[in-house]
């Protein structure tokens, strides 16, 4: 089967994570993918602008195809008036059986019905913007804006992917067709972020390790957490690791220091690397106001280490019933500053938490049983697809 997959390659978000774990293991599983992705053109030798397929590349079995833009961002992306030609050209080449977009948060999200239709290929999208269910705040009522936009275009697509109930939940209510949503939840390779021995706390020369990683943005409510530090008096040992980068960075290293035992260690591409402080953590925290499903959280769950999230998005499911510590998003500060000294005083708790939280990850986000699921799912779609039928 050919998938062709559209996607993004940078900058570093949990879209680009979720294309690059997908598409690989679907390379791996012997399938022939295509990934087309926002970049900048190149030129050829006569000055003129051409498809680029060698930036970033993939594995050689992998066909890539940049789609031109003139901004790009963690959040969206804004195409060129060309792009929506190179797309369907590209589309109309490649002749794939089945288009999957993990959409990208741009306008050709709302063309794509459109194109796949005039050429007869059934399409798949993947949608996961983050969201909040139960709790409003600006950065909730923003992210559903976003989904009432979105949900009159779902409703075109063949069939919409999304990670959990709850999600699926709110799309029905905005009015996508119950028939045309499929849970598959984001998943996690259970034998690469797995509990294993690390030097990291050595390097730190400290006993206890709490974790953030992600975007360092507004909508993720890391300053909560910050002041939650700040305001507790953790022992002399212990140190909060900041990983990621955003805008707020550079507002929040200014305030919180390696004084106050916070280290800030910025974007880390190196996934080793991750996967050793995740090792060493004895404490992961995700204080957001939104989030569509943690990939970050469940690779520190996978890792064994102990987890507090909000109940944003599916990350509340996902932690459930003992798996790991449900926080308030409007009371994170005031939750955080009672739970982190408890923890740290409590340490068979917190390996009690980080068991069940590698148990969870193995009974429900493993990589592999979920793209089990992807792999069942395309091919019941492309049985039973009118247009698939009548190619």
């Amino acid at each position: 089967m050919h998938i062709a997959w559209i996607g993004k390659k940078s900058p570093a978000c949990g879209n680009v994570t979720y294309s690059r774990e997908i598409t690989n293991a679907l390379l791996d599983r012997g399938y022939q993918v295509s990934f087309l992705h926002f970049a900048q053109e190149a030129l050829d030798e006569a000055g003129d602008k051409s498809i680029d397929f060698e930036k970033q590349p993939m594995p050689l079995e992998c066909q890539e195809v940049s789609l031109p833009f003139l901004y790009k961002s963690q959040v969206y992306t804004i195409p060129t008036l060309r792009s929506s030609k190179v797309l369907t050209e590209s589309l109309r080449n490649l002749k794939p059986d089945l288009v999957h977009a993990s959409l990208t948060l741009s306008p050709l999200d709302f063309v794509l019905p459109e194109i796949c239709q005039e050429l007869q290929v059934p399409l798949v999208a993947t949608f996961h913007p983050p969201f909040s269910h139960k709790h409003r705040n600006l950065s909730s009522g923003t992210q559903h804006f976003m989904y009432q936009l979105y949900a009159p275009s779902l409703a075109h697509y063949d069939a919409v992917i999304i990670f959990s109930q709850a999600q699926r939940d709110l799309l029905m209510r905005l009015g996508v067709p119950e028939a045309k949503l499929v849970v598959i939840p984001n998943g996690v390779d259970t034998d690469k972020y797995s509990p294993g021995p690390s030097t990291f706390k050595a390097e730190l020369q400290t006993e206890r390790i709490v974790v953030y990683q992600g975007r360092i943005s507004i909508e993720k409510n890391v300053e909560s957490l910050l002041k939650a530090w700040r305001q507790i008096q953790m022992p002399v040992h212990a140190k909060l690791v900041i990983v990621g980068d955003g805008p707020l960075l550079n507002v929040h290293m200014a305030t919180y220091s390696s004084d106050q035992n916070v280290l800030w260690l910025g974007a880390i591409a190196d996934e080793h690397r991750r996967i050793e402080i995740l090792r060493s953590a004895d404490v992961f925290v995700l204080p957001s106001f939104v989030e569509g499903l943690s990939l970050s959280l469940l690779e520190a769950m996978s890792c064994g280490v102990a987890c507090l999230a909000t109940d944003a998005g599916a990350d509340g499911e996902v932690l459930a019933d003992g798996a790991g510590i449900v926080l308030n998003p409007q009371r994170v500060r005031g939750e955080l500053r009672t739970l982190l000294p408890i923890l740290a005083e409590h340490p068979e708790m917190v390996k009690l938490l980080g068991q069940k939280g590698r148990q969870r990850v193995l009974e429900r986000y493993c990589l592999g049983r979920n793209l089990d699921q992807l792999e069942k799912f395309y091919a019941q779609l492309l049985r039973h697809s009118p247009i698939a039928m009548s190619r």
